[in-house]
């Protein structure tokens, strides 16, 4: 039974990401993401430089993307950004490093909201409820496994940060995040149905 469920979860999963990856195929996806890297671009600019961290909201326009368009899209488009965002505003050397993981933080809000916008019914608590949970979830796991660990690892092991202050940094970190999830998952949570109720309403006066 429990390989049963594995193999089901596996086929689920390689589902998304064959139709994350049949979006680059379709018109309205690709001008959806464009319009959002930009978005991303601009909320970049507002961002607020601290001692060991940055503090911004781009990650909303990402996890918008993840959701309208699935992983592998998000991933790509995450990748785009940070080049884009380096390019526009550089600040010292281009690392390749960095732009994956960039990436990886589109690749989570992809497989946690990828099509939810689909079965999404407006004024349906039960429903309303499961896209905020997922919400939460993709925002946990990008605060500690993109903020927190991977960009921290690399900051230091690149050298950007002396190895005796990692302890540091991370503790300077975690307050930053846990401050900034606050206001994150009501943002987050506000945006998101927001967004497929227009997406929906846009969808339909085109087709009308």
């Amino acid at each position: 039974m429990h390989d049963f469920k594995e193999v089901i979860f596996m086929k689920s999963l390689f589902s998304m990401f064959r139709k994350s990856g049949e979006e680059f195929q379709n018109i309205r996806s690709l001008t959806v993401t464009a319009i959002f890297i930009a978005i991303s671009m601009v909320i970049e600019k507002f961002t607020i430089n601290l001692p060991f961290a940055k503090v911004n909201f781009a990650f909303l326009a990402i996890a918008v993307i993840g959701m309208l368009t699935g992983p592998v899209m998000g991933f790509v488009a995450g990748m785009i950004c940070d080049i884009v965002g380096f390019l526009v505003n550089p600040t010292g050397a281009f690392m390749p490093v960095f732009t994956l993981i960039a990436g990886l933080q589109g690749l989570i809000y992809g497989i946690l909201l990828y099509r939810k916008q689909e079965h999404f019914c407006i004024g349906k608590l039960s429903e309303s409820i499961s896209l905020s949970i997922r919400a939460v979830i993709a925002r946990i796991l990008d605060v500690i496994f993109i903020n927190l660990l991977l960009n921290t690892y690399f900051t230091v092991k690149l050298g950007f940060i002396p190895d005796k202050t990692f302890t540091m940094v991370l503790q300077g970190k975690l307050v930053k995040n846990l401050l900034e999830f606050v206001v994150d998952i009501p943002l987050l949570v506000l945006l998101l149905p927001a967004v497929i109720l227009i997406y929906r309403r846009t969808i339909t006066q085109r087709s009308a």
